[in-house]
């Protein structure tokens, strides 16, 4: 065992600590505050190569194995302060561009990578539906052949970059019971019988829009099935996999920034003459902020060279994103406690980084989804 990054990761980590302390700063608050998804700031993104972490480099990507891309996005996360764009860019790097690059046609491939991959096209992923919540079992957006092309009905919610797609990733019903009559689907933006609603306002992660999607005869040629008919929830998995740990990373960044802010306020903030970092119920307060989050990092990583190891880490990804999640909110809380009434204040900023935190326990599967997922591997449930 080796608990070190190589000097190539470090390098690649201190560089998405500059590109993101430099670009993905300024301008937050009043992106946060208009809900304001900023295209310039996702092109920055892209021309660094954040979208392309995983590609190929015969493909235009990065080529980065998934380790390297955690280290490279857990800088971008400590160097950053607006959690929404970086959330934006994981997701689509996750759900829907990784879905193409691993699981589409040579076809697929050839028509959607290089613009997925150097962000001129953005990627959303139609998976959560009204009356499903986070089962994938109870998906009723269907998918139906008709002559030489699929005819898809239904409605997807709570679908991260919807505005702003030009791509969906959509999985629906095409017959069959359980996960074998699941399948995936490409659909372009523009595409008769699907429309976009409005956006949708959050409570934090604001700046990356969101919006339910409507299919309403919705008609896409066979050349959009990704994969195999009834090869849906295999895709899903094993992109669920990799997505808890990619849009989980930026996270620990943020969790050690925070870490390091709560120690210079300790040992600088004074009360009665004496900084509060003496005090033990601060200094205690800190010092479990470094446990929850070396933990935390630990599970990342393990998850992520699983990976690398092998096709499925369903028990290790659920356990990271289970563990990095809670301790997200945790710590956002700690800091909040640590800075007093200055934490509650807006131009502090703890007070956006705890809203934009709360998702962290919902989205890619919820703290009870996943508690699901370790306790069925067990044998329970």
């Amino acid at each position: 065992m080796r608990f070190a990054w190589t000097d190539e990761q470090s390098d690649l980590r201190r560089g998405a600590v500059e590109f993101a302390s430099r670009e993905l700063v300024e301008g937050v608050a009043e992106r946060d505050r208009d809900g304001a998804f900023e295209r310039e700031l996702w092109d920055a993104c892209a021309a660094f190569g954040l979208q392309g972490l995983l590609v190929a480099e015969d493909r235009g990507g990065g080529g980065h194995d998934l380790p390297s891309a955690v280290a490279i996005l857990e800088g971008v996360g400590y160097g950053a302060r607006d959690n929404g764009l970086v959330f934006s860019v994981t997701a689509h790097i996750a759900s829907s561009l990784s879905t193409v690059a691993s699981f589409g046609t040579e076809a697929q491939q050839d028509e959607w990578l290089p613009g997925l991959t150097d962000g001129t096209l953005i990627g959303a992923a139609g998976i959560t539906e009204p009356g499903s919540g986070s089962s994938l079992l109870a998906l009723e957006t269907s998918a139906k052949e008709s002559g030489d092309d699929w005819v898809l009905h239904g409605t997807k919610t709570f679908v991260t970059n919807a505005p702003v797609a030009d791509l969906f990733v959509v999985y629906a019903r095409t017959g069959g019971e359980g996960f074998a009559g699941l399948s995936c689907f490409l659909v372009p933006q523009g595409t008769k019988g699907l429309s976009v609603g409005p956006p949708m306002h959050k409570m934090g992660l604001r700046t990356s829009p969101m919006a339910q999607i409507f299919m309403d005869d919705c008609r896409v040629p066979a050349s959009a099935l990704v994969g195999s008919v009834g090869s849906g929830a295999m895709i899903f998995n094993q992109t669920m996999d990799v997505e808890k740990l990619l849009v989980m990373a930026p996270a620990i960044g943020v969790m050690e920034r925070l870490l390091e802010r709560c120690v210079q306020h300790a040992r600088q903030r004074t009360i009665g003459g004496s900084t509060i970092g003496g005090h033990q119920a601060v200094a205690h307060k800190i010092a479990e902020m470094e446990l929850g989050l070396e933990a935390a990092r630990l599970l990342l990583y393990k998850a992520a060279w699983a990976r690398s190891e092998r096709p499925s880490v369903t028990r290790e990804s659920a356990l990271a994103k289970l563990a990095i999640s809670e301790t997200y909110v945790d710590i956002c809380r700690a800091a909040m406690q640590v800075f007093g009434g200055y934490g509650y204040m807006v131009d502090y900023e703890i007070e956006r980084e705890l809203r934009d935190a709360l998702a962290a326990t919902l989205y890619v599967g919820t703290s009870e989804i996943q508690k699901n997922l370790i306790a069925g591997l067990r044998g329970l449930g």
